[in-house]
């Protein structure tokens, strides 16, 4: 597990057609950007997509040379890259694009299938690889690609999945599919040691109140963070991962308490508390 990544909880995309949103991704607060070289690029633009990109890092890097080491570090910003499927005909040049481009951070293997593949961006850019389970291939193939080498995260592309297993999206079905897949990939990252998985893209940005039952519902599920189409989504996410001020008044009582009185078992408000607890909410005051 990288604990370079481990706070970075809003991952917005920026379409590899439009280069110039990527400053402004990352001032709506965004923790990490991915420009957007698969479905976001029709196929007859993807070589210019590529093209613009190069040109983007090398200006990029030339800005930078001016800045000190330490300034460089200090402004650091995650930028990552969804790159085309294994086997495409983009493949091979999209692998080709991100040894040239230093300063980028990792790479989003749209529609991974095979442990192979995720070892093969691995080992040609020496890069982490997030892989984006997309297919019930993908699905059914997670355990061996957990234990690939290079590989940091999981997440999902629900709509591909969705299709692939012929779900009707937007119903009660679509729901409960969508929380066994979080499930699968919330026990193979923790087996295998990976970070949390990140939770698919919500579709509709105007829609505030269900993004933020989204955000609840996938962390308290265990992962680690979400994929944003739209920088109006990423401060919505923030806000609904922040504590509420009852749960930290509990927390803050419980710890009290066990540093009090020492007990390993106590109540609170009619409530057990016990090792579990006592962890959680430590962990919630950043104890």
């Amino acid at each position: 597990m990288n604990s370079r990544f481990a706070n970075i909880k809003t991952w917005l995309f920026v379409p590899a057609t439009k280069l110039e949103l990527i400053s402004k991704a990352f001032a709506s607060g965004a923790d990490a950007v991915i420009v957007d070289l698969e479905d976001a690029v029709a196929d007859k633009d993807k070589a210019q997509a590529q093209a613009d990109l190069k040109q983007y890092f090398e200006a990029q890097n030339i800005s930078q040379s001016s800045i000190s080491s330490q300034s460089r570090n200090e402004s650091n910003q995650p930028l990552w890259l969804r790159i085309n499927k294994a086997g495409s005909s983009e493949f091979a040049e999209d692998l080709k694009l991100c040894q040239q481009l230093p300063s980028l951070t990792g790479v989003i293997l749209a529609k991974a299938e095979q442990a192979a593949d995720i070892e093969h961006v691995n080992r040609e850019i020496g890069l982490p690889v997030i892989a984006l389970i997309e297919s019930a291939v993908g699905l059914y193939n997670l355990d061996t690609m957990a234990k690939a080498s290079g590989i940091y995260a999981f997440s999902y592309g629900f709509l591909d999945l969705c299709n692939d297993l012929g779900v009707q999206v937007n119903t009660n079905a679509a729901d409960i599919v969508a929380n066994q897949i979080r499930y699968q990939l919330v026990i193979a990252s923790k087996v295998h040691q990976l970070s949390a998985p990140i939770d698919t893209v919500y579709p509709d940005f105007n829609d505030s109140a269900g993004l933020t039952q989204r955000v609840q519902l996938w962390s308290q599920m265990g992962m680690s963070g979400m994929l944003c189409i739209h920088p109006k989504q990423v401060a919505i996410v923030q806000q609904a991962l922040q504590p509420t001020l009852e749960e930290l008044e509990f927390a803050k009582r419980v710890v009290e308490e066990y540093e009090r009185s020492g007990q390993a078992v106590f109540k609170i408000d009619g409530n057990m508390v016990d090792a579990p607890v006592i962890a959680r909410c430590r962990e919630l005051l950043g104890n």
